[in-house]
């Protein structure tokens, strides 16, 4: 069977690229990695949009782009800087991947960014849609970019019921979009596809009315849009259950440990945090909520105290036994990943004695936070505990 893309005839095609093209060059986006075709700056801002929206990329971006100006200031990035320029970003084996890549550049490349595709695909963290990004837009090479925004516009435009959710699907979009992309303009045309996808041809409610292409979209002439992309149900993420604990000492500093060097959160600080089971998490969520003589969240430690032995989850605090504690909960923060839901009950103690710490923890205070990595949970516990301190600020005053 002939798919859809095959029956346009070369005038049909032409048209199609000329009304696009056209529609790009007076609507585009006017975003900061757009200014030239450095392929360095087309790359770094791919990567950034990667499950990230363009408004929240835009300052980290420029901020990335003042911390390391080249590929070799990325080569050469200490890791502590190159993962607090990421900081709030998520997935941080994003920007580990850019500075590998970097290294390969620098070695392999003479510290130029590779022009063809196959080189380009060999850099770490690169995969077919951002290979073809920096391909089509800096060096105007006939290579499609299909992300979601593409696959989307694509189904709709030639009624592709093929799950888009599936991996194998992606050859089904590679072969269409290699039928009707602009060979002179790969770039423009994969920008304009981006553009298309992001602002008119949106998941719900497609604005079709506005649509340059609709003249040629076969879903808007049988009014299936709303029926594409066929997608699957994504896997819910799984639940993971932790105990927090916010410990200060008597220099006003807070204990934090950092993550192990692989894994989720690689080498970035938290306060420690305890793996519970959720039916333990939910029991004591409720027996420490406070709510029974109706506690008032406060950081003075006003009896009745905790000792550490009697805290939940206090596995994490080996060698820091002489704590007291809340006899209160602060609260819950929950961070979604891509395939988890951390859920963390966050507990406030002070450390009444001197204790070593382990090698992966150190004391901070809140001054020096800024100068060390945290994840978006760590992030949250923080923003909990100023809340509880602007509260205990104003009921004293």
């Amino acid at each position: 069977m002939e798919n859809k893309w095959q029956s346009w005839m070369p005038d049909k095609k032409q048209d199609f690229q000329t009304n696009f093209i056209e529609w790009y060059e007076k609507e585009k986006r006017n975003l900061p990695w757009r200014i030239n075709l450095d392929p360095y700056r087309i790359w770094i801002s791919e990567i950034m949009l990667q499950q990230t929206r363009v408004d929240t990329v835009i300052d980290y971006y420029y901020r990335f782009m003042k911390w390391f100006p080249t590929i070799q200031a990325l080569a050469e990035a200490p890791d502590d800087k190159l993962l607090k320029a990421w900081e709030g970003l998520g997935y941080y084996s994003r920007a580990r991947n850019l500075k590998i890549a970097a290294q390969q550049i620098m070695m392999e490349f003479n510290g130029q960014m590779p022009q063809t595709i196959e080189e380009i695909r060999q850099l770490k963290g690169i995969g077919p849609y951002t290979a073809g990004a920096i391909g089509s837009i800096a060096f105007q090479l006939p290579e499609p970019a299909i992300d979601g925004n593409v696959m989307r516009v694509v189904s709709r435009l030639f009624e592709i019921n093929a799950d888009i959710a599936k991996a194998s699907s992606r050859k089904i979009f590679d072969k269409a979009m290699r039928a009707i992309i602009d060979e002179e303009r790969p770039g423009d045309f994969n920008q304009a596809m981006m553009d298309l996808g992001s602002s008119i041809c949106t998941p719900t409610s497609p604005k079709c009315e506005e649509c340059p292409i609709s003249g040629y979209c076969e879903s808007y002439e049988q009014g299936t849009m709303t029926n594409y992309p066929v997608k699957s149900k994504k896997l819910k993420p799984k639940d993971v259950y932790y105990i927090g604990t916010i410990i200060e000492n008597a220099n006003q500093e807070y204990l934090l440990e950092q993550r192990e060097e692989n894994g989720l959160l690689a080498n970035m600080w938290l306060f420690p945090i305890t793996e519970v089971g959720k039916k333990e998490f939910e029991q004591i969520k409720t027996e420490w909520s406070g709510t029974e003589n109706n506690q008032q969240i406060s950081l003075e430690l006003e009896q009745p105290l905790l000792v550490a032995e009697e805290l939940p989850g206090t596995s994490v605090l080996e060698n820091h036994d002489q704590v007291v504690w809340q006899k209160r909960s602060l609260g819950e923060v929950t961070h979604i990943f891509s395939h988890l839901k951390w859920h963390i009950l966050v507990f406030y103690g002070r450390s009444v004695g001197i204790a070593e710490n382990k090698r992966n923890q150190t004391w901070a205070s809140t001054t020096q936070f800024s100068k060390l990595v945290f994840p978006k949970p760590q992030q949250k516990m923080v923003e909990l505990l100023e809340k509880v301190q602007y509260l205990n600020k104003h009921l004293r005053e």
